[in-house]
């Protein structure tokens, strides 16, 4: 077993150098949605393709999961997803109303007491 000792100190050594040289990496849509097909279509494992397209398993289940949640947008309406229409009439009543009240609010304070709503 002490025999072993060094060449398990080697082996650690060489597992955190190899962890250390991996720096953080994105990925293209078109990579990410390759390699989610690959797992939609089921001829290989996880772990085969985890391998096959170096990234992780659980990677690959992530981006499985949002290929299947996005892919009626595709061929919807795209209702789900949209946000709601934002009524402009309706905002630039609300701008003008604004408007209307920041100058008779300004009129009044010069007249009551000579002070400027201005800064």
């Amino acid at each position: 077993m002490e025999d072993l000792l060094p060449l398990m100190a080697l082996l650690g050594d060489e597992r955190e150098q190899t962890l250390a040289k991996r720096t953080r990496r994105t990925h293209s849509a078109v990579f990410k949605a390759q390699v989610a097909l690959a797992a939609m279509g089921g001829d290989n494992t996880l772990v085969q393709l985890a391998q096959r397209f170096d990234v992780h398993p659980n990677q690959i289940t992530e981006w499985k999961r949002q290929l299947s949640e996005r892919a009626a947008d595709l061929f919807g309406n795209g209702t789900a997803s949209a946000k709601p229409p934002i009524d402009l009439k309706a905002l630039h009543a609300k701008i003008g109303q604004l408007t209307l009240e920041n100058d008779f609010l300004e009129g009044a304070l010069t007249k009551v007491g000579g002070l400027s709503a201005k800064r």
